[in-house]
């Protein structure tokens, strides 16, 4: 019982980072009904910002907002420069979704033109290697810093969407653009801000997956696609659902490669999102989308 515990320990500190990924990508689908697939090199470009921050001896406290900050204004800058003014020469959904592809790309490139392929290490102010220890349990000063911060975004993202005038007009431009217009509600604006918001949690995730991983151009891809996978588990449109199922899919991964093997993990994590997605098409916490015409 004490083993399979510190399983579900691990797997908690992994999987709500993959709940703040998987946030991100949920928030941009509910207003934008855009997939985004430069999230993650969203979030690698933000992290080498703070490796660089960190670099020129800045503190930890300075370096890391700056650096989602960073990504967040990436992030609105691709939404105004790029996908408005292809949204107004009435783009397709799959053609503002291959505009997030470019972006990647575009991304992946110049990260490796300006810090170069070759992998480096974030100084970050937790360490992996010092252990707390409770009723048996042991979890890394990392580990533990890593979930708490992940539950915390989390938590603040929630109460942001559901508990402010800024979030009742985030659901308000989601649910019904032409209503919200009409209300007088600044909808490029708050979009904006969803893709703001979304990058920001992406890279803060980034942060602190960094100090576990080797830091390269592409660190971000595996971690990327484990939000996706937990975003489509709990639903796209659903941020709880995105939480769950990013714990869920951790949890999975940490008992998947215990019990079994760590080659079966993967595998066993999207097995469970087959069976469920089998069961609701939709997600975990998912509903159907609605389209008002």
């Amino acid at each position: 019982m004490r083993q399979f515990m510190q399983y579900v320990i691990s797997g908690l500190a992994t999987g709500s980072i993959y709940a703040l990924v998987a946030l991100g990508l949920a928030l941009i689908y509910r207003s934008t009904r855009i997939l985004n697939f430069a999230h993650g090199d969203m979030a690698t470009a933000g992290t080498f910002v703070a490796f660089s921050l960190l670099g020129m001896n800045l503190a930890p406290i300075i370096s890391f907002p700056l650096a989602i900050l960073s990504g967040s204004a990436l992030a609105m800058l691709f939404y105004f420069a790029i996908l408005v003014p292809a949204q107004r020469r009435n783009a397709t959904p799959l053609g503002q979704i291959i505009l997030t592809v470019g972006l990647g790309l575009i991304l992946q490139g110049l990260i490796s033109y300006l810090w170069g392929t070759d992998t480096k290490t974030l100084d970050f102010p937790l360490s992996d290697t010092k252990l707390w220890r409770f009723q048996g349990l042991v979890i890394s000063e990392l580990g533990l810093g890593t979930f708490v911060i992940g539950l915390l975004g989390s938590g603040l993202l929630y109460l942001l969407v559901q508990k402010t005038r800024l979030g009742i007009a985030m659901r308000a431009t989601s649910e019904n653009l032409p209503a919200a217009q009409t209300l007088g509600i600044p909808t490029r604006m708050i979009l904006s801000l969803s893709w703001g918001l979304a990058a920001g949690l992406s890279v803060l995730a980034g942060v602190f997956l960094a100090p576990a991983l080797l830091l390269d151009p592409f660190f971000m891809l595996e971690p990327f696609l484990k939000g996706f996978a937990a975003a489509i588990l709990g639903g796209l449109n659903s941020l709880p659902g995105a939480i769950l199922g990013g714990l869920i899919l951790g949890v999975a991964e940490s008992l998947a490669g215990g019990y079994i093997t760590i080659a079966f993990k993967n595998t066993l994590a999207f097995l469970i999102i087959i069976v469920i997605l089998m069961v609701r098409h939709e997600g975990l916490l998912g509903t159907e989308f609605k389209e008002r015409v």
